[in-house]
């Protein structure tokens, strides 16, 4: 939503005093890379060799990541060869509220004979299961989950099993890009609001000239417009999808509202009429769903569900329309829509904003709840459906959604939104629901019944800022070295079922956050760092319009300038950077599903490597955070890569062979290399 209203209602609460410890543990426990390549002999010595550990939900480690609750789940676990004794996966089964254990037996080694895999498969049933996997060496054992590697059993951080939930596989798939309309292209200057068209609270509207300040001249900040629609959208396809290489758009709201960034909404039946009208919204997702002029493309729409505008129609503070809103009268059909403490000036509102009333969902088959999603001709229902068809919402606030003016994540909250998953899958199963939130978002996510994923602000845009541009994403002053980046991602992840994860949105800046390239003080490189690690790490990558040629701008209104079409352009390096690693990221599953596994991290040099790999590939990333070159030595046997065999840098081209089971490769600063075989 609104930046400042971000950062007040979270607190940037990931960054905690506790937070930070788990992370800092984490890191000596994760510390991979760390054993030079000698020392991976193994033996029934009554010590578990950790550095051998692995398991995650990756399609070698685990044959369902998806089950129906027909399916069983066969995992995969591996040690270093002949290192253990025994291998036992302890879970527990919410349908008998019971832990059960499951004795693996030992399946195969790896290519280069350093590894072995262990199997065990856990029964097929309906219900929701945790496990964990207790490692034994004669009298050593070691427990490992997705928080990681403990030598006593841990009480928390288990891997999902969630039969029957799925995420969309055009989402794990795709490239998003965000964009925030009138900020974009304009495409039809017929419909530019001009200065004084209207007033709202006492301040009128004002044009500004296409790159020029975003910052009223005296009036209101949300009232200025440039002029951007849904037309400059249609028209700018072939540059997101063939330039950039995205093929999802999220479109910030564009249903009408007083302001430019329409998160007050008057009526949700019908476009703004700055941006165009539901006939040119029509032709925009036609156009986008079409492969003729690239990919095929997938729409989500910006669902504001928490609250109105005090000008809706539903509500109606200023006598805009001739039926009586909520607002006018305690008799209006919409009475109940609100929940007032006073009749008419004292109501509950979206942070205490009186222009943001807030929507009271009451019970169950309430006339919110079917207006905004229950019904046939529902907000949520129309749009999914014919002759619109988008494919997904992206809920803002969603947190705060309840009945009675309670301020949201509660029961009521979780139902609603469990009630809106419903509706949702209702009309398309494979639409996406994308939640908004700061912190870890594990209570809609983790039961399967609510949202697929989530805006990753806690697991991606908050550490890629803090360790390359030293700066929170609100720009102040953090600073945190390569091993605590690494435990930070890896706790994060752990957070979430893999499915979650493969669909959380990844992106630099927001429109409610400062934007990258103004906390890397303009530096390029650190887009193009930014940009590599963003297109090869798990989940959604998510490109802010201007992000791929890092744009600049400071807290809201300023990070939505104008996009600068003379430098979003193929001869960007920026910019064809960015195609080139969507290019790369289409190219190979193992980028989008496949395992993550950190491969080293240097605090010193500032320097992280890191693998994802399936059966096909296994690729190697390494990350240079320094403004001087490095040669960063891979321990690629992590990844089975055996010795004498090639590796190409799909960035640069050259080639690299494996060495002692590794592979070194000079790296500029603030750059990377992504090594494939």
């Amino acid at each position: 939503m609104f930046a400042s209203k971000e950062f007040s209602r979270e607190g940037l609460q990931h960054r905690t005093t506790a937070r930070r410890a788990l992370w800092l543990a984490l890191a000596a426990t994760l510390a991979v890379g760390a054993l030079p390549v000698t020392a991976r002999a193994a033996s029934n010595d009554n010590n578990v060799e950790w550095n051998g550990l692995f398991h995650d939900q990756g399609p070698l480690f685990d044959n369902h990541v998806e089950p129906t609750s027909a399916q069983a789940v066969t995992l995969t676990f591996r040690t270093f060869k002949g290192d253990i004794t025994s291998a036992t996966i302890k879970y527990y089964d919410s349908g008998d509220s019971s832990f059960h254990t499951v004795a693996m037996s030992w399946s195969s080694n790896d290519a280069t004979g350093t590894f072995d895999y262990w199997k065990g498969t856990i029964p097929a049933s309906a219900s929701e299961k945790y496990y964990r996997f207790k490692i034994t060496d004669g009298t050593a054992t070691a427990w490992y989950n997705a928080a990681g590697i403990s030598s006593s059993e841990p009480s928390s951080g288990d891997f999902f099993i969630i039969p029957g939930f799925t995420t969309p596989a055009w989402m794990k798939n795709g490239v998003m890009y965000q964009i925030f309309p009138d900020r974009f292209y304009n495409g039809d200057t017929n419909n530019d609001v001009q200065t004084g068209q209207y007033c709202y609270k006492g301040h009128c509207t004002e044009k500004h000239a296409w790159g020029t300040s975003v910052y009223a001249t005296g009036g209101d900040n949300n009232l200025v417009f440039f002029g951007g629609d849904l037309a400059g959208v249609d028209q700018k396809l072939g540059y997101i999808k063939n330039t950039v290489g995205a093929n999802i758009i999220y479109l910030n709201p564009i249903f009408s509202a007083p302001s430019v960034h329409k998160y007050d909404t008057s009526d949700y039946t019908t476009v703004d009429p700055a941006f165009g009208s539901n006939a040119t919204l029509q032709t925009l997702i036609g156009d986008l769903h079409a492969a003729s002029n690239g990919p095929h493309g997938y729409l989500m729409l910006d669902g504001v569900f928490n609250h109105t505008g005090d000008a809706h129609k539903w509500f109606d503070k200023y006598n805009n329309f001739s039926s009586a809103g909520a607002y006018e009268s305690q008799q209006s059909v919409w009475y109940g829509y609100y929940d007032f403490q006073q009749w008419p000036g004292t109501y509950s509102s979206f942070l205490g904003f009186d222009t943001l009333p807030k929507l009271d969902y009451g019970a169950s088959g309430s006339a919110v709840r079917n207006a905004i999603y229950g019904s046939s001709t529902s907000v949520v229902k129309t749009y999914l459906s014919a002759p619109y068809g988008i494919d997904g919402w992206r809920l803002d606030a969603a947190q705060y959604i309840d009945a009675g003016g309670n301020n949201g994540s509660d029961t009521t909250n979780h139902q609603i939104l469990a009630e809106l998953r419903t509706a949702v899958k209702s009309v398309n199963p494979n639409a996406d629901i994308l939640g908004e939130y700061f912190g870890n978002a594990g209570p809609w996510t983790t039961s399967g019944n609510q949202w697929d994923g989530a805006m990753n602000y806690d697991g991606f845009t908050q550490p890629v800022s803090e360790w390359i541009t030293g700066q929170d994403y609100g720009g102040g002053s953090a600073s945190i070295p390569a091993s605590q980046f690494d435990s930070w991602l890896h706790g994060t992840r752990a957070n979430y079922p893999t499915n979650v994860q493969q669909v959380m949105s990844n992106f630099l800046s927001s429109h409610d956050i400062t934007r990258f390239g103004n906390r890397a003080g303009g530096d390029i490189w650190k887009t193009y760092l930014a940009l590599i690690f963003q297109m090869t790490y798990v989940g959604t990558p998510t490109i802010y319009y201007g992000d791929e040629y890092g744009m600049q701008g400071g807290a809201d209104p300023d990070n939505r300038r104008t996009f600068d079409w003379n430098t979003g352009t193929s001869t960007n390096s920026a910019v064809a950077l960015t195609g080139k690693l969507t290019a790369i990221r289409n190219a190979y599953p193992a980028l989008r599903t496949g395992s993550f596994m950190s491969l080293a991290t240097d605090d010193t040099n500032k320097l992280y490597a890191y693998g994802r790999f399936d059966a096909t590939n296994r690729i190697a990333v390494a990350l240079n955070n320094d403004s001087t070159s490095h040669t960063v030595t891979v321990p690629v046997w992590q990844l089975s890569m055996t010795n004498g065999s090639t590796v190409t840098d799909l960035l640069s081209g050259s080639h690299y062979t494996v060495q002692n089971g590794t592979v070194s490769v000079n790296v500029n600063g603030h750059y990377g290399a992504i090594l494939a075989q």
